[in-house]
């Protein structure tokens, strides 16, 4: 059998075993190595390898090679192409009713992953590291990983997780359990933004009088960040023109969409090519600070080991985005 994905063999692959009756060859089941038995049976059900593989959270090539060498075990071909689809051969049926019916009297282990819970601020979360949870979980479908936004200062003390990832002023408090002492990751420097297809380089605004023609959206938990005050405060002298939304997302999507100016990182040109800063627009500068920190009372140190790593290779790899 050729372990292949994702393009089919050209032709059926079948293992040539000598002449011999059907049914004794099925008794070998019982001598399978459990490990390699939920390998067949995962792989059984998903119909795919890379899928199979992502689920036992081991790569495709050992999968493969452990089921080739479950083949030459049992000496019979449990795997065929049907076009670019992975189905179980006649023999592999049979194999996966037998192992089936043996789960019941020696139930096959499952491994139970560890629970990572993960805090994150929400822009951090939509901006920065979305992305690289994403592809964790693409690389790992068994991990189990529990995710919670955090929107203002209330929100990061009410949560008790694993790992948290938070935004601060200089002296802002971080969260309410006790944790290791906190990495400073980056500092971000916030600008008001606009989408450029409703401002061209000759006409965009470069005083606070020039916002007069413009509408502003404001991201309502940054409304009560002392460190953009003059953001804040020049949302608030509005009389019209103005909206504060309650969602990161929508707020983006105003800006990108709705013609609207609004106060973002620096790094949100690097994320979407489509929106420019505004630098100068304000005299005072506004910064926020990155903190990550782990709580000391983690259960599984490699768990958490591994999501530190990513969140600080995240960072690592986007260092020009906050110089």
């Amino acid at each position: 059998m050729a372990l292949l994905e994702p393009s089919a063999p050209q032709g059926p692959s079948v293992y040539r075993a000598p002449a011999e009756a059907r049914g004794p060859w099925l008794d070998l089941a019982d001598d399978i190595d459990p490990e390699v038995a939920r390998y067949f049976l995962v792989s059984a059900r998903c119909g795919c390898f890379m899928q199979a593989a992502r689920s036992l959270n081991i790569k495709a090539t050992l999968l493969r090679k452990r089921l080739a060498q479950l083949e030459q075990q049992v000496r019979h071909s449990l795997f065929s192409y049907q076009g670019n689809g992975l189905v179980l051969s006649r023999d592999g049926q049979q194999l996966q009713a037998q192992l089936i019916a043996l789960a019941h009297e020696r139930r096959l282990p499952v491994t139970e992953q560890p629970l990572i819970r993960l805090a994150v601020a929400e822009p951090i979360l939509h901006d920065i590291l979305g992305r690289d949870l994403i592809a964790l979980l693409r690389r790992n479908a068994s991990v189990r990983l529990e995710i919670i936004s955090i929107d203002s200062r209330l929100s990061l003390q009410a949560v008790d997780v694993d790992v948290v990832l938070w935004l601060s002023d200089a002296d802002g408090p971080g969260p309410s359990f006790a944790t290791e002492a906190p990495r400073a990751l980056a500092r971000l420097q916030y600008v008001p933004h606009i989408a450029k297809r409703y401002s061209r380089l000759t006409t965009r605004p470069d005083c606070v009088e020039d916002l007069d023609d413009y509408m502003l959206v404001q991201w309502q938990p940054d409304a009560e960040v002392g460190a953009l005050q003059p953001w804040n405060l020049l949302v608030q002298q509005r009389l019209a023109a103005v909206a504060q939304v309650h969602a990161y997302s929508l707020m983006l999507e105003m800006i990108r969409c709705g013609a609207c100016i609004g106060l973002l990182p620096q790094y949100m040109s690097s994320v979407d090519r489509g929106l420019v800063a505004l630098p100068g627009l304000l005299a005072e500068s506004m910064q926020r600070q990155v903190w990550l920190a782990v709580n000391v009372q983690v259960r599984d140190i490699e768990a958490v080991r591994m999501i530190v790593e990513l969140i600080v290779g995240t960072f690592e790899g986007r260092r020009e985005w906050f110089d």
